[in-house]
């Protein structure tokens, strides 16, 4: 799947000259303001297919695949745009869930214009999402042929990964990397070749065959402490486990940030000598423990997980992780998820990788500041 990223804002030719406005709006974060200009553009230009293209790529990674799909049938109207048109419906019903009218679409799009590069990128998407990683494979090998992108190195890593193959996976992320132009794609890229890396501590094991636990290491970096054999723990009893672990890696912090009222941080806060705050401090050298009860869309939560991973100081724990929610270095279990008991050998072995969110952490305090 491509992204807008990728979208030049500065003109070499005369489309660019046409998109550059509504390209420079999207990257700047100005959605409105931008889709009015793929619109006004589609009305004056109804036949610049980068716009058509472009437009419903917003509308995609919008989540708004109703729009998508009235935009690509809209497209089949204008002259040269029949295959065009099917490759964004395809698109657009793989999005909605609607797979196999999505890969039919697709198909007759490559029936139309088989040397159409993104008919088979999103024919490579769309088999993958459906589990056909050979099939998804083939069609992404095709679509590098026809026209070398990025995104398309992307997704093929992404198919490898699944299918549990980490080195081809990793050089396909470092052949994104090395074809990125701008910061987003490198980032993105850099992302991938992280996760891949964690999968890979579990060989000969498939992302899909990966326990909960290990699967929101592999995916997020993010250290649980539960996922043992065993009945699972109470919020004591993993708050007790933050504090072994705390003590086996020989992690110190100025004070305990307790988000909520539960009365057990007070008793964790002893377990670690440490002072108990309801605010995050906002002296930058100071190194916190940041807990909350259950994580959430809070603006709390949120500000306090970003000051933590900008400053690479300190630490955010939840007893409870919403895995909708930004994740928390350590979590005692994932909501609704059956996690097991307690397995702090693996929750070192987490927080010890080279990949993880812990790698590089500031985990000692500075001593001549204050914590306040």
């Amino acid at each position: 799947m491509f992204s807008t990223s990728q979208f030049r804002v500065f003109p070499a030719n005369p489309t660019d000259r046409l998109l550059s406005r509504p390209r420079r709006l999207l990257q700047e974060g100005r959605l409105a303001e931008s889709e009015a200009m793929y619109r006004e553009l589609l009305a004056s230009h109804p036949g610049l297919a980068p716009a058509h293209f472009e437009y419903f790529t917003l509308l995609r990674l919008a989540g708004r695949h109703e729009e998508a799909l009235r935009l690509a049938e809209q497209a089949a109207s204008r002259p040269g745009m029949a295959a065009m048109s099917l490759a964004l419906k395809g698109a657009a019903l793989v999005e909605m869930g609607r797979y196999r009218e999505g890969l039919q679409a697709l198909d007759e799009a490559a029936s139309l214009e088989p040397d159409l590069s993104l008919v088979w990128h999103e024919t490579g998407y769309a088999a993958w999402r459906v589990g056909e990683l050979s099939r998804a494979l083939m069609a992404l090998d095709r679509a590098f042929a026809l026209e070398p992108h990025g995104a398309t190195l992307l997704l093929r890593g992404r198919v490898l990964r699944q299918a549990g193959r980490y080195l081809a996976a990793e050089v396909s992320f470092e052949g994104a990397l090395q074809a990125a132009e701008f910061a987003p794609q490198r980032e993105e890229a850099e992302r991938e070749i992280r996760t891949t890396r964690r999968h890979a501590a579990f060989l000969n094991s498939k992302p899909d065959r990966l326990s909960p636990a290990r699967r929101w290491f592999a995916e997020t970096g993010a250290v649980p402490l539960s996922g043992n054999l065993g009945p699972p723990p109470g919020e004591a009893e993993l708050a007790s486990a933050l504090a072994q672990l705390t003590t086996e890696l020989e992690w110190e912090f100025d004070l305990l940030v307790a988000l909520d009222g539960w009365t057990g941080w007070y008793d964790l806060a002893g377990r670690l000598d440490l002072p108990v705050a309801s605010e995050v401090p906002t002296n930058p050298e100071v190194t916190p423990l940041i807990a909350i009860r259950r994580t959430g869309a809070g603006a709390a939560w949120s500000s306090a997980s970003r000051q933590v991973a900008e400053s690479r100081r300190g630490l955010t724990f939840a007893l409870h992780q919403d895995p909708a929610a930004p994740a928390a270095d350590v979590c005692g279990d994932l909501d609704a998820t059956a996690m097991g008991a307690v397995d702090l050998a693996f929750a070192t072995e987490a927080s010890l990788h080279p990949e993880g969110r812990l790698h590089d952490r500031t985990l000692r305090p500075a001593r001549s500041v204050s914590p306040s």
